[in-house]
Formats: structure tokens, C-alpha cells, sequence
């Protein structure tokens, strides 16, 4: 920042007086000397005062257009103008200033000659002439600065605002914020208890979130025996924000005997514009959070986003045979009304997405009787093994077509079920999503914002091991003697991939669900040779567990180059890189569809979702994916290892404040 602008000549004054001087000297010990000594202090003379005649044209210059424009009663009124007002030369310094700016601004310091960066900073006075006022903090006042040009330079005038910003900030924090509270595993944790431990976990769970809401200056209300509302405000809202919520981690220090800990979900409205329209958006908040597993708090705010707190927990298994005969049979219901049935998954269709598909399609087509057709991208499927045995099954039978050519059949009375997914971004045609106006949706994945709306029925269950688990439990309400044998085993495919063989996100319904189709003939071995890779996909995947690198508890691997069954082999790498000790979680780049993509896998002791989703992917617990388009390889590990190191701080602050 420059200082006193027209105190800048003096120096030069002195430095020609000093080599003066000097000359003088040494006119008595060398006269050669002296004669360069005198020439140069001559041009030194010479060109201060030049500069010093020129400065002060300008000064001159600039003083006498300021006393044009400010002569008689403008004079006046400037310097008596309620708002502070400088005028400023062409370099920017100041020339005269009125009453207010001298009072208020300056301080009653002559500030004439300043530069006026002094009092504009960290602006310039071309931004400030740019913008339709510009916000400066000076001191403890704020100002609103404005700017307009003159033939000789600017003039500036200074609104001092800082009382509106005081009332607005004011205003700010004092907005009401609703927030509605779930209490997730409350049934879980007291199934096998008495009901004297039952009353207790209960009322330790709503003694945290009363204590809870008091501290936030709030209202606490018990809606049923697991929902609760609380009202607060903005200013207690955003420090729950910085310190990342600990009500979670509250809440989970009250177990049910050794292991099982109690969970809550939150959803928070956020600067909504009434309060009824903030108990809706707390009530589509908590269902994204508990959509999303759980043990969680989501924050609707007003560009309706989300922001996500806690989720680190892999949730608990529910079992609620009811509600999915309700669903069974509102699905029944939708696919008797339909003329066609169009079933699809996501792009780039895996044995979960298809052996889904599948299964929807044996019971619409074989136990209701409605034309039913799989849609998928042939060439781009992983879950050819399938698609093949189901082909060999029905021959000659239309059972697949493209999505081009389900577009052409799409009519009013179609319905569209989709399978493995709820996010319009992930469907293997958006198009034929937006042509079908009745849509069913049936996923295991956490939820994501940009979900399929307005669906005729979504049956979304985060806790269950995967789709085809959740379709071996629908059919068994629609179509339980129509399933052959090649059914069962897609199905059962699809519970092996996802669950790892029975090892990941494994519950009682998925040992169910696996005993179920085993009944119907699905032969285990011939579901193993689904897994079966060729000899170059199998060198592949080693060569990919071969140069991955180790972070602390995180192995990340990458390929530059595209091969075919890149997939496959990058998704089976991430699994393998899973058996190295000390490792919680993997990450496998590779190039494929002209952007680079990211399989994560994990134990469950990592979120792997919270990572992809920092980088715009989505998933589940122990499996999940992201695309990153225009970028290297390089640029991608880049940005996935910030990533990282941005969820391991995280959760490690998450446990010094436990500890």
C-alpha cells in the first residue's frame, strides 16, 4: 500500500544535496574526482527538479479542476455533505476531502496527499469505479463505497452502514431453524429387552436431545415415542456446524448391553422462508438422512442443497416383513395397470443390477402376465455371464433391447422399473426416464440428493446387502412359483457380488433371502463360474494391485491405460486390495469412456460414500464410485488423495473430541 504520495520529493532533494557535498570534498583531495562528482550532482539536480516542476503540474493541475467543480455553494455543500466524499487525482491520491471524511474516515488527520489505497484496501480504485458500491471494513465501521470519474480524477463518498450490518447480521442469526429428530434403531436396540431397559434407553435418548436443544437456546418437543422436534436459531446452528454436530456422538455413548449403541437421525431447515415451509424441508431432510443409513444429520439450506454430518456408522439391519408386502403389493397393483413393462438399472450394469432385473422381469412377464422387456446397453454391460444363461434359457424370446428401442414402445400406461439406483444421473437412459411418466424404484444404495422424484413407489432400503436381495423378498409376495432356476441364480449372482461372498453388509434377511433362492435350484457353482475371468482380465487386475501405493490405512492404484474388461478388473483390483493387512480401504483409478473413474472399496470401518462423494460420485458404505471428467490420471489420484486426507481429518477430530 502506498503512503504520503506528495511527500515523495524531499528525498531526492536531500540525495542531490548529499552528492553536492561530497563533490565539494573531494575537490580537495582529487580533482578528477570532483569533476565526475559535479557532473553527476548536476543531472541529479537537474532531474529532481524537473520531476518536482512536473509533480507539481500535476498537483496544480488536479487541485485547480477539483476548485472548478468545487467552487461557491458546491463547495459548500460538499464539505458540509452528511456522507464522507474524497476527491482523488489520476494516481490515485487524495486531494481534498470534506467535513464528514476528515471526522468519520481520517479520523481529523490531514490525509491530503495519501494515497488512497489507505482507505480503499484490499480494492483498487478501478473496482471500486466498476461496482455499484463496494463493502470496506475500516476499523470497526463498515462502509459501502462508491465512486464516480471526474476530468481530473475521482470522487469517492464512504456510506457508513455499519449499523444496518449489525441489524441484518442480527437479523441473520435470530432466523428460526427447524429440525426434526429420529430415533433410528429405537426398535432394534429394545427388541429383546424388557421393558424397563426399553423405558430407560428411551429416556436417556430424549434427555441427550432435550439437554441438546437447551444448549442451543432452543424448544424441545417429544413427537412419538421416536420423533422429536426442536427449535433453535442460526447463530447456534452454525457453531453445531463447526463443531460437526457431537449430539451423534451423544447419542451413540448410550448402548443396550456390550455392543449395540443408539443412533439418531436429524433434518435441519435452513433459512427457509416460513415455518411451514421449514417443517417441510426438515421432514425431506430427515428422510435423506435416514434414506442415507442413518446415524446422521442432513442440513437442507435455502439454494437447496444438502450438507452432510456423521453417516460413519454402517447402520443397522431392519427387519420389517410388513412394510415389504406393502410394497410388494403396490408394485403388483402398478405393473396389472401397465400395457408394458419396461425394467432398467444403471450404466455399465453389474450381476446386482442385472440379476435385479431380472427378477423384476420374471414377476412382471411370468407371474402377472404383462409384456416386460430388460433395458440395457449390451456392449457396455459387466454382467454378461447373466445375460447369456437367461438368453440360453428363453430362446428366440425378446428379453432385451436397447434403450432406443424401449423409447419407441414407451406410452402413458407404461411403467418403468427402475433397479440398482435412484439417481436420475446413473440410469442407463435419462431419456427413457424422462419419457416414462409412471416409475417404480427399487435401490440399496444411501441416498443421494439428486434422486428419481415423483415415483409411483420407492422402495429404498439402505440396509439391506443389495437390490437382489430386496427383489428375492418382493417376488416371494408376487411370484414365488414362477422363479426357475436361472433366475435364482442371477439373483443369487447379484447378493454374492455386492456382499463379497457373504462377508460385507451381511444380515439375517440376506442369508434368508440366498437359503430362498438356493431352494428354488440355484446351484452355487454354477454361480461361481459367473466370477470366472479371462487370463488377460486376471493379469490385469494384478498388475493394478502391484503398483498401488499405501497411505496410512488407505492402498490408492491407478492405470493410464484402457483395456478391455478395465472395468471389471479395476472393480475386483479394489476387492483384492482389501486382503493386504492394515488396510481399511482401497481406491482404483483407471481411464475408461473418456473420463476417469474411481472404484473404492472398504470394510466398513470407512464411509467410502462420504469420500466418492466429495468428488461428485455416490454409493454405499463398503462400495462406491465417482467420474471425474477433464483431468489425467495424475490430476485424479491428485484430488483423490486430497480427498482423503480431507476425511481422515475429519474423523480424527471427530476422535480427539470423543476422547
Amino acid at each position: 500500500m502506498k503512503k504520503k504520495v506528495w511527500a515523495s520529493s524531499p528525498v531526492f532533494f536531500v540525495i542531490s544535496a548529499v552528492l553536492l557535498l561530497t563533490a565539494g570534498i573531494s575537490w580537495f583531495w582529487n580533482t578528477a574526482v570532483f569533476a565526475a562528482e559535479i557532473s553527476i550532482a548536476a543531472v541529479s539536480v537537474a532531474a529532481v527538479l524537473l520531476a518536482n516542476r512536473h509533480f507539481k503540474a500535476h498537483i496544480s493541475y488536479a487541485v485547480k479542476s477539483a476548485e472548478e467543480v468545487l467552487t461557491g455553494d458546491r463547495y459548500r455543500s460538499l464539505k458540509q455533505f452528511a456522507l464522507p466524499a474524497a476527491v482523488v487525482g489520476t494516481e490515485g491520491d487524495i486531494i481534498w476531502v470534506n467535513d464528514a471524511f476528515a471526522e468519520q474516515v481520517s479520523i481529523n488527520r490531514d490525509c491530503r496527499g495519501d494515497h488512497i489505497m489507505k482507505f480503499i484496501y484490499p480494492f483498487t480504485m478501478e473496482q471500486i469505479l466498476a461496482s455499484a458500491g463496494t463493502d470496506v471494513s475500516l476499523g470497526s465501521r463498515q462502509y459501502t463505497v462508491f465512486g464516480i470519474r471526474t476530468d481530473a480524477g475521482s470522487v469517492l463518498y464512504f456510506l457508513d452502514d455499519t449499523a444496518f450490518r449489525e441489524i441484518s447480521r442480527n437479523y441473520e442469526e435470530s432466523r428460526p431453524v427447524v429440525m426434526l429428530a429420529s430415533f433410528d434403531n429405537r426398535e432394534e436396540l429394545t427388541r429383546d429387552s424388557s421393558s424397563g431397559e426399553e423405558i430407560r434407553i428411551a429416556s436417556e435418548v430424549e434427555d441427550v436431545l432435550n439437554r441438546w436443544a437447551q444448549d442451543l437456546g432452543g424448544f424441545f418437543k417429544r413427537l412419538s415415542n421416536s420423533r422429536y422436534l426442536i427449535l433453535t436459531d442460526e447463530a447456534h446452528l452454525r457453531d453445531e456446524m463447526k463443531k460437526r454436530f457431537p449430539i451423534l456422538e451423544a447419542v451413540r455413548g448410550i448402548k443396550a448391553g456390550d455392543r449395540l449403541s443408539a443412533t439418531v437421525s436429524v433434518g435441519v431447515a435452513r433459512g427457509a422462508k416460513s415455518l411451514q415451509e421449514a417443517d417441510d424441508w426438515a421432514r425431506n431432510a430427515l428422510n435423506m438422512a435416514l434414506g442415507r443409513g442413518g446415524d446422521q444429520i442432513a442440513v437442507k439450506q435455502a439454494n437447496d442443497t444438502y450438507e452432510f454430518f456423521g453417516g460413519l456408522s454402517g447402520g443397522m439391519e431392519r427387519r420389517d416383513s410388513v412394510r415389504t408386502r406393502v410394497f410388494a403389493a403396490s408394485i403388483s397393483d402398478d405393473i396389472k395397470e401397465s400395457d408394458v413393462v419396461f425394467v432398467m438399472g444403471h450404466k455399465y450394469s453389474d450381476l446386482d443390477c442385472v440379476g435385479a432385473a431380472i427378477g423384476m422381469w420374471d414377476v412382471s412377464c411370468k407371474a402377472l402376465c404383462r409384456p416386460s422387456y430388460i433395458v440395457l446397453n449390451l456392449a457396455q454391460s459387466l454382467a454378461s455371464p447373466q445375460i447369456t444363461a437367461l438368453q440360453n434359457a428363453y430362446p428366440g424370446e425378446k428379453i432385451f433391447m436397447s434403450p432406443q428401442e424401449a423409447q419407441a414402445l414407451v406410452t402413458p400406461r407404461s411403467l418403468l422399473v427402475v433397479v440398482d439406483t435412484h439417481s436420475q444421473d446413473f440410469v442407463e437412459s435419462a431419456e427413457l426416464l424422462q419419457a416414462a411418466s409412471r416409475v417404480v424404484v427399487i435401490d440399496h444404495h444411501r441416498m443421494m440428493v439428486r434422486h428419481i422424484e415423483n415415483a409411483l413407489v420407492f422402495f429404498h432400503e439402505p440396509y439391506a446387502s443389495s437390490t437382489c436381495e430386496m427383489v428375492t423378498e418382493l417376488l416371494q409376495y408376487i411370484g414365488d412359483g414362477r422363479l426357475t432356476q436361472t433366475e435364482a441364480e442371477a439373483l443369487l449372482s447379484g447378493i454374492m457380488l455386492d456382499t463379497k461372498n457373504f462377508v460385507l453388509k451381511t444380515g439375517a434377511r440376506t442369508f434368508e433371502a440366498a437359503a430362498y433362492l438356493r431352494r428354488r435350484g440355484a446351484d452355487t457353482v454354477s454361480v461361481k463360474r459367473m466370477f470366472s475371468d479371462s487370463i488377460d482380465a486376471y493379469k490385469a487386475k494384478y498388475k493394478i494391485v502391484s503398483n498401488a501405493e499405501i497411505f496410512d490405512r488407505f492402498a490408492v492404484a491407478s492405470t493410464e491405460k484402457e483395456f478391455p474388461d478395465i472395468r471389471i478388473a479395476s472393480a475386483q483390483a479394489a476387492d483384492e486390495l482389501l486382503s493386504i493387512q492394515g488396510i481399511d480401504a482401497s481406491f482404483v483409478l483407471f481411464p475408461a469412456g473418456g473420463v476417469i473413474n474411481i472404484s473404492a472399496r472398504s470394510l466398513g470401518d470407512v464411509n467410502v460414500q462420504l469420500i466418492m462423494e466429495t468428488l461428485g460420485g455416490g454409493g454405499h458404505l463398503t462400495m462406491a464410485g465417482a467420474q471425474l471428467n477433464g483431468m489425467t490420471a495424475a490430476e485424479a489420484r491428485e484430488r483423490l488423495i486430497e480427498a482423503i486426507r480431507e476425511f481422515t481429518e475429519k474423523t480424527s477430530n471427530r476422535t480427539n473430541e470423543k476422547s
